[in-house]
């Protein structure tokens, strides 16, 4: 009988077969877990941390059981690592650089026109003390155009600079805020420049600025790290919300032991916007509002550093009871600037009450002596212009590429809005007489640096923005998932 070799036998045919079956098996399962990893990647990019963080993706086995996985820490640093060379870059927000820059020709245009009589208040004393030879009316002109040329490179470098840097550096860069804040207490170094506020670090030698206007940008930094870390318990109480408060604490309570009750303001509204947006529950940020205002109201009609704020509350509460030659006197000027302008206005460089009759004319009232020049119907595309900017700046947010951009943006949205809302409350006795400048417009160095540097940071996540990503829709992000088990967290 004739023996069949190995390559005959039906054995070695089953074998075969089976290592071909089992070969395009391997084959068609590369491919399929290749497809599912760049169906993973596209949906990791798109919907980070908005609508599918925290949902379940199932991997379709060999077998077709479904099993969960789960957004590990590893691929998410991964796919971070990959993600300067996967997500598209677009151009930049041209319509909010626009605003922007238009807003900061318009502030040199008016100061030329509204610092007329300061300037020269100012250079008459400096001649007397023997500082200049001859006095000046474009004192403030020059001094804002100056740093407006400094600030503007700041500006375009902002622009186009690493994120990741501002993530690195948040914390050393909340700690030397921090710092500063401290330092305007310290004997020769702080200053108050004739004002309520002790607000100035002066240094013989080196130009004047603000330690507030630096700790603004540092805190929405800080916190947009923290809050996207801890993005899972921020809607805890006892892990979200007290330590939030305690941080924020850290800010507010060296800036009202200035005091400076306008730079509070703004500083609690952005905060309390990042929180929400992060996640944090309004009824926290309602109750911690509450109890800051019942533990405050003791210090400021007792405590005599605090007595000017009573004052100004009553006469934002009752103005026609008000003395018009003290503390009503800011609030009734500006009102009679805003209703002189009219319709048209007087015309440019026409200003009445840019006369000696508007405090801080150059600064804190610029809006109102815009108004008596330009007239109702031109200030309101004033108004419009920070509208856009709000508007620009949370849709830059709501389409962001990653959660820390999106908190950025809000922060920086934030604090340019709420900003111009008090600034033109104040002026049209809407808000409580506070001293706080309009963005972009006011004279005043480090204002118009950060500010700049903030738009520029503004516009450089704007490039990387990528429509079909809502990162606002916040109630949808309850908590990631691990695979490894954790200890539940009550809310």
């Amino acid at each position: 009988m004739k023996v069949k070799g190995w390559k005959d036998s039906e054995t070695a045919q089953r074998l075969v077969k089976k290592s071909k079956i089992s070969q395009r098996s391997k084959e068609r399962n590369r491919a399929n877990n290749a497809l599912i990893l760049e169906c993973f990647i596209i949906i990791y990019f798109q919907q980070k941390s908005g609508v599918m963080q925290g949902k379940r993706v199932y991997w379709m086995s060999v077998h077709k059981k479904p099993s969960q996985v789960l957004v590990s820490t590893e691929l998410e640093l991964l796919l971070d690592q990959t993600n300067t060379q996967i997500m598209k870059k677009n151009s930049l927000d041209v319509t909010l650089a626009i605003t922007i820059f238009s807003l900061v020709v318009f502030g040199i245009v008016m100061i030329s026109s509204v610092s007329v009589y300061e300037s020269h208040q100012i250079t008459s004393e400096l001649v007397a003390d023997g500082v200049l030879k001859e006095t000046s009316n474009s004192f403030y002109l020059w001094r804002h155009f100056l740093r407006t040329l400094v600030s503007i490179p700041i500006f375009i470098f902002a622009i186009y600079f690493p994120l990741k840097f501002w993530k690195k550096a948040a914390l050393p860069f909340f700690i030397f805020s921090i710092l500063l804040l401290i330092g305007v207490f310290i004997p020769g170094i702080g200053d108050d420049f004739n004002t309520n506020a002790k607000s100035w670090i002066n240094i013989k030698g080196l130009p004047s600025f603000q330690p507030i206007e630096v700790a603004k940008l540092a805190l929405i930094f800080y916190l947009a790290v923290w809050m996207e870390k801890r993005q899972e318990l921020v809607r805890s109480f006892q892990y979200g919300f007290i330590p939030f408060t305690v941080l924020l604490s850290a800010v507010v309570l060296l800036v009202i032991l200035q005091p400076d009750l306008g730079s509070v303001l703004v500083v609690l509204t952005m905060a309390a916007s990042m929180f929400y947006t992060a996640g944090g529950s309004v009824i926290h940020v309602g109750l911690g509002a509450a109890v800051a205002t019942l533990m405050a109201t003791p210090f400021i009609f007792f405590v005599d550093k605090f007595k000017h704020i009573p004052k100004r509350i009553f006469t934002f509460l009752n103005p026609e009871l008000a003395d018009p030659l003290k503390e009503g006197f800011q609030i009734k000027q500006a009102l009679i600037a805003v209703g002189n302008g009219g319709l048209f206005g007087v015309g440019f460089g026409k200003s009445v009450q840019k006369f000696g009759y508007l405090p801080e004319v150059q600064s804190d009232t610029i809006f109102a002596a815009a108004a008596e020049e330009l007239g109702f119907i031109r200030i309101v595309f004033l108004v419009l212009a920070y509208a856009i900017i709000a508007y620009r700046g949370f849709a830059i947010a709501n389409h962001a590429k990653d959660r820390f951009s999106m908190l950025i943006a809000v922060g920086i949205t934030s604090l340019f809005t709420f900003q111009a809302i008090i600034n033109i409350g104040v002026v049209l006795a809407i808000l409580p007489n506070t001293g706080i400048t309009l963005p972009f417009l006011s004279y005043g160095g480090t204002s118009l640096t950060i500010n700049l540097l903030a738009a520029g940071i503004l516009l450089n996540i704007s490039r990387y923005a990528q429509e079909g990503t809502h990162f606002t829709h916040r109630r949808r992000v309850r908590r990631t998932y691990s695979s490894q088990s954790r200890r539940r967290v009550r809310y």
